[in-house]
């Protein structure tokens, strides 16, 4: 093993797993995850060569071996300890991944951005062959990563610090390291919340720190150098395509949010980045930002070459609630009408689940998909917006019972801030048209908020804090007919779902649970079939891949995320455990 430290000088640590000629045969070792590949990776169903599983973000497997019948069955048969849970807190840090898998190696991360390739090809264990800690330093509890990508030689990833890196995938040396994240000019830091994404050689990343007072954006890198080549911002500057939208006289653009949470999708074949974009800023306060608020709450198709918009659809103008929409989004082709189209699916942070044309953005379908919802009657069936969507309205009111405006009371809305579905990767089996996805339902109840502006920036004011409260909480597992447009099925669990889902041909859908089950359904009736407990909490969503025959589960541990804290009987620690039939 190798492990490249802070000063990135190399230190032999140890030889390679000894005994290597006796490992079981595997495919023959392709040098490259070349744009080929990554293309068609649903090809290559012994691999997870994505984050998301594909371009499409469908996190489908066809690998049968795991099936309804036997996965009763299936047992750990390796854990492998990691790093990152240094200067841990109540929330973090927090590794929200999953490992990537290529031809018997598998590439992951941790907490704190340090990266690792595995020998797993050996059926018992897992046996590092380098490490590369780039340096980060361990301060604080917020550091959140969620993946890293592969792109022919190198593995790319963003680190909690604000930089970018490009390692050498067969020995981890660091191939270049660029500073990305800056300081806006009221001294509010951007942070990465996503992991990169490769298309066309091009690095794609974003700006997550929506929340905390920055503007959201996207950017390209060329993957051979890390230099920038476009970037576009979430909220827009005066004069821009939609700045008409921010109707405030206090430049609230400036710290508008927009935050990024989730890698998006890649169109290969309209070269499409396909992103969701949170919510504005202040959060809860919309009248301190008049009018609709774009690109927030938002899906934004960006050209690949230019990064410029070639369509977006809104999901909740002027959102008061955190309704953002970062979630994944799913691409693939489905039913409408009797013809075949093919479009974009997504659930909801905000309770809908929606079906968008792939080409241009327009609304095809919205349905509830939550248990309970009050915020607004419905969606309009021709433009998709609330039905109580008032153009005219530079505050939009929406269901006065569940909006808490200004000098207002607690007012109750469904779901909760936290869900349904907000940034959990979700799932989708092409051959029955079965959307899954896993989050936390219920609802809260709220007080109004005031900001003011100053020369710092937005600013809570003395008399305008917010007051919340959850009266309704739990975590649910939504299966969702997309030709039909309705829920088939529903799972509730008792603790929030705060990691994600894997679908596979063998009839089973996975997930992990925050209090340390790993858990196996029947993909269509929510069945639960199996459950094991590693004593952690999971937010890192399972992957399901093969050597030669052998078919195996993977789940990473990580930090916890609790809202409100209903189970904190458990250790963080970071782990990554490995499963697979006796």
């Amino acid at each position: 093993m190798l492990r490249f430290m802070p000063n990135f000088t190399r230190v032999a640590i140890a030889a390679l797993i000894s005994g290597a000629l006796a490992l079981p045969a595997v495919a023959q070792y392709k040098l490259t995850v070349n744009g080929d590949r990554l293309v068609n990776a649903q090809n290559e169903p012994q691999n997870w060569l994505l984050m998301n599983g594909d371009y499409a973000a469908t996190r489908y497997s066809r690998l049968t071996q795991v099936n309804r019948d036997n996965v009763k069955d299936m047992r750990m048969v390796w854990a492998l300890a990691l790093g990152g849970m240094q200067g841990v807190g109540a929330n973090g840090p927090q590794s929200e991944v999953n490992p990537l898998i290529d031809n018997g190696y598998m590439y992951t991360t941790d907490g704190w951005g340090t990266v690792y390739k595995i020998d797993a090809r050996n059926p018992n264990r897992g046996q590092f062959v380098w490490v590369t800690d780039p340096g980060v330093a361990k301060q604080g509890n917020t550091a959140i990563t969620r993946g890293i990508a592969l792109w022919e030689d190198k593995v790319l990833a963003n680190l909690p610090d604000g930089r970018v890196i490009a390692m050498n995938r067969e020995n981890g040396e660091i191939l270049w390291d660029k500073m990305i994240m800056t300081k806006n000019e009221f001294g509010l830091q951007e942070r990465f919340l996503t992991a990169p994404l490769v298309a066309d050689g091009k690095v794609l990343i974003q700006n997550g720190a929506g929340d905390g007072g920055t503007r959201g954006w996207v950017a390209a890198l060329d993957v051979n150098t890390g230099n920038e080549l476009w970037r576009w911002y979430v909220v827009p500057k005066p004069g821009d395509p939609g700045s008409e939208t921010w109707k405030d006289t206090n430049n609230a653009w400036k710290t508008g949010g927009g935050g990024i949470w989730q890698t998006g999708s890649y169109d290969p074949v309209n070269k499409m980045y396909v992103v969701g974009t949170g919510n504005p800023y202040p959060i809860y306060d919309v009248e301190a930002r008049p009018g609709d608020n774009l690109y927030t709450d938002s899906v934004v198709a960006l050209d690949i070459n230019t990064g410029k918009p070639k369509w977006h659809f809104q999901y909740t103008p002027n959102d008061g609630w955190d309704y953002d929409e970062n979630g994944i989004h799913m691409l693939y082709e489905t039913t409408v009408n009797g013809q075949r189209r093919s479009v974009v699916g997504h659930f909801g942070r905000n309770g809908f689940y929606y079906t968008l044309d792939r080409a241009t953005g327009k609304f095809i379908k919205g349905t509830q998909y939550v248990n309970d919802l009050n915020w607004t009657k419905g969606l309009n069936p021709n433009t998709g917006r609330p039905l109580e969507y008032d153009p005219k309205l530079d505050v939009q009111i929406y269901n006065r019972e569940a909006r808490a405006l200004r000098g207002d009371g607690f007012r109750r809305a469904c779901p909760t801030w936290h869900g349904g579905v907000a940034h959990q990767p979700t799932a989708y089996n092409p051959v029955k048209g079965i959307a899954y996805g896993v989050g936390t339902e219920g609802c809260f109840m709220q007080t109004g908020a005031e900001f003011k502006f100053g020369p710092d920036g937005p600013v809570r004011a003395s008399a305008g804090a917010r007051k919340y409260t959850s009266d309704l909480y739990y975590g649910a597992v939504t299966a969702f007919d997309t030709v039909n447009h309705k829920v088939i099925a529903k799972a509730v669990t008792e603790i929030e779902i705060r990691s994600g889902a894997t679908v596979t041909a063998g009839g089973l859908l996975f997930t992990a649970l925050q209090d340390g089950w790993v858990v196996a359904y029947n993909d269509e009736t929510l069945e639960e079939l199996w459950r094991f407990n590693v004593g952690t909490p999971l937010k890192g969503a399972p992957v399901t891949y093969a050597i030669g025959p052998k078919q195996y589960l993977a789940v990473q541990g990580s930090g916890r995320h609790l809202h409100p804290v209903k189970f904190d009987k458990l250790e963080n620690s970071s782990y990554l455990f490995v499963f697979a039939l006796n």
